[in-house]
């Protein structure tokens, strides 16, 4: 990887770092992308979490973003029981919905809204 890096242009090391921060790689010249479809652990155990807590949840996506250890996640939740709650008041259902699971964490995104229909 070190000698890739040393031929590569700023630009084109930029744009590696990118595909890498989002699961895709270069490799041999050709793009490859990991199978998003499948969950880590924990992934799976805060969607469950969510899913029980939130069940009219519209939409809900979570993803380890801290590259699968676990350290950091970014949540997606589109639930009716946010309905005329403000925005911070949305994200404190969502921790305190994982608190648990928080106390591991180094970092936690949280985008929330409530469906359009």
């Amino acid at each position: 990887m070190l000698a890739l890096k040393r031929s590569l242009s700023g630009t084109m090391l930029s744009a590696l770092r990118v595909f890498h921060t989002n699961q895709v790689f270069v490799v041999s010249g050709h793009v490859q992308q990991r199978c998003v479809s499948t969950q880590t652990d924990g992934e799976a155990r805060i969607v469950n979490i969510l899913k029980e807590k939130f069940p009219s949840a519209a939409s809900l996506k979570v993803v380890d973003i801290s590259g699968g250890c676990g350290a950091m996640y970014e949540i997606h939740i589109e639930s009716s029981e946010f309905k005329g709650k403000r925005t911070i008041q949305q994200h404190k259902l969502v921790n305190e919905a994982l608190k648990e699971e928080i106390q591991g964490m180094h970092g936690l995104r949280i985008f929330t809204d409530v469906p359009k229909h």
